[in-house]
């Protein structure tokens, strides 16, 4: 399935596979995202699913909203592999509005 990333304001939707075949569209829309807004809401409930280097490059989105001092939020239920990625490592804990990855995959 191909990768469709559509946004409002903040608040972005991604919808189908995010794997290494389609990675550029993901990169394209999200480079530099944190130099234009303070914060941004991934929407992965209609992730269908993720490989490694999809877990990768959002693991590398949160990085940098760190580095950046900005807001990324990712909600929805999406793909386990992603959950059990933030799961397995240690729970970040950020200061001011930075989210807890722990905790941060909720059901929408």
């Amino acid at each position: 399935m191909d990768l469709h990333i559509s946004n409002y304001n903040n608040r972005f939707q991604i919808k189908g596979d995010l794997n290494k075949l389609n990675l550029k569209i993901f990169n394209d829309q999200f480079s530099n995202i944190f130099d234009k807004r303070d914060s941004i809401l991934l929407d992965i409930e209609h992730v269908s699913s993720i490989d490694r280097a999809g877990v990768m490059a959002l693991a590398k989105l949160h990085n940098e909203s760190i580095t950046k001092s900005k807001q990324l939020s990712i909600v929805g239920i999406g793909c386990k592999e992603l959950y059990q990625h933030f799961k397995s490592e240690e729970p970040v804990r950020v200061v001011k509005e930075h989210v807890d990855f722990s905790n941060a995959i909720v059901a929408a």
